[in-house]
């Protein structure tokens, strides 16, 4: 994949001695299986997955030091074990840092472009939460409409605040020309968001799903997740006590659920970008952040590879058919034979992902509100 080469203008070459000091890796671990760019820029034609670090934090605070939250994590996750032989994974380092945050922003922009265009799944790891707009804005410099979804403690609308990172969903939602066919927000806590925030939301048909509803039934958000094209990820939705390198709130997810989140992102057929970010080095205790993160990357490999076993919608075969009716309504419900997840049929005849709750609802003659916000969306 030589066409790919030029990305090394925006790019810098990670070293796994620094990384790992004179250790090395053992037999099985992530360090002796991916593809890293130290010395040469990689051939790529193989990989499934390509992680990029980028540690710009001037979204956070104008005068903030180029972070080192990527290596950080690497360094971690590179000790995992390779248990998915099927996903190839290559690491190309990291954002060169912009002479301003602009071009940091559109440095990432080019290589997400670029790699999703060659078929590749892209993580970025690193820096401030609005870089999220690298994300989107890689989807919308190709007029693609997109379904977005972010997991964050916080609504990131505040226009009066003076950080970028603290306002970006502004641009990212109402933007124009926009390209976000539907906007999902998980995880966010009330008491840091304003009422108006979530009338606004609801205005423009997004969703959002506090974190005490992804708690108790986190199942619930897969097919949230399944729809998405790109996902986004703050650490300041899981708890102090879990990710003590983002300080935002005593409570949240806990570290296995924002595993499972990050487990479904890999599963959906259609993402093709998943950011996280927010991590603080510096108010991390005895690395129990980077090791969360690196533990997520695991989660969100082994999604990509059981993902990998759906059929398609259009193998039949492949799946439980259930017809059904509901407020004069005729419907199908399709189940995989081969993952237990589910699909309802809108009156368009498209299909989009639901959940087994979903089904028993129609079963009892009422309309599933996922249903019901799907066909407002598309009046």
């Amino acid at each position: 994949m030589s066409d790919l080469q030029h990305l090394t203008d925006y790019l810098v070459p990670v070293s796994l001695s620094v990384l790992n000091g004179d250790e090395g890796y053992r037999a099985g671990q992530m360090g002796k299986h991916i593809t890293v760019f130290e010395d040469e820029f990689p051939d790529l034609t193989e990989s499934d997955l390509v992680i990029v670090g980028c540690g710009e934090e001037r979204g956070i605070g104008m005068g903030r030091p180029f972070s080192a939250a990527p290596d950080l994590i690497r360094k971690e996750f590179l000790k995992t074990f390779y248990w998915h032989p099927d996903v190839k994974i290559a690491d190309i380092g990291n954002i060169k840092p912009g002479a301003s945050l602009s071009d940091s922003y559109a440095a990432l922009k080019i290589v997400i472009t670029e790699l999703t265009e060659a078929g590749k799944i892209v993580l970025i790891i690193g820096g401030g939460h609005d870089l999220t707009l690298s994300q989107y804005h890689s989807y919308a410099g190709r007029q693609q409409l997109i379904e977005a979804a972010c997991i964050d403690a916080r609504i990131d609308l505040d226009m009066d605040a003076l950080p970028q990172a603290e306002h970006f969903l502004m641009e990212l939602l109402t933007g124009e020309p926009n390209f976000m066919r539907h906007y999902s927000h998980l995880a966010f806590q009330s008491y840091y968001v304003h009422p108006y925030m979530l009338e606004n939301m609801d205005k423009l048909r997004f969703d959002c799903f506090r974190v005490g509803q992804i708690k108790e039934q986190i199942d619930e958000m897969e097919p949230v997740i399944r729809n998405c094209r790109m996902v986004s990820f703050d650490l300041s939705a899981i708890a102090h006590a879990y990710a003590p390198g983002s300080a935002v709130s005593p409570n949240g997810l806990n570290g296995e659920e924002a595993c499972v989140l990050a487990r479904y992102a890999g599963m959906s057929p259609t993402v093709n970008s998943f950011g996280i970010y927010g991590y603080q080095p510096a108010n991390d205790h005895q690395q129990l952040t980077a090791k969360q993160v690196s533990q997520m990357i695991w989660y969100f490999i082994d999604g990509i590879s059981k993902g990998r076993r759906e059929a398609a919608i259009r193998e039949r075969e492949a799946f439980y058919e259930y017809n059904t009716a509901f407020a004069e309504v005729e419907t199908v419900f399709l189940q995989s034979k081969k993952t237990g997840r589910w699909w309802m049929q809108l009156p368009d005849q498209r299909f989009i992902a639901c959940s087994y709750k979903d089904y028993v609802i129609a079963s009892n003659n009422d309309i599933p509100e996922r249903w019901l916000r799907a066909q407002e969306r598309s009046a």
